[in-house]
């Protein structure tokens, strides 16, 4: 199983920071992701760019029981 982390609105949309999942590529992962949390972990993930073992990856990269695939949504902010 691979170690799903999830940051920012990701996290909230999930209620959780990470989580074990099965899946043969990074897009199974998040598949299994999305039906875990549904709809509006679902919105999240669309804008978010998504890091397989701290290098940005693609849903088709296989993945393995060692692996950590992170969800990283845009942060908003800065000096007003």
């Amino acid at each position: 199983m691979a170690v799903l982390r999830l940051f920012a609105q990701a996290r909230e949309a999930a209620g959780t920071s990470s989580v074990e999942l099965d899946g043969a590529s990074v897009g199974d992962v998040l598949a299994a992701a999305s039906a875990l949390f549904g709809s509006n972990f679902d919105q999240v993930v669309e804008n978010s760019k998504v890091w397989l073992n701290g290098e940005p990856t693609d849903v088709a990269v296989g993945v393995g029981a060692d692996d950590e695939v992170a969800v990283l949504p845009p942060i908003s902010g800065g000096c007003g």
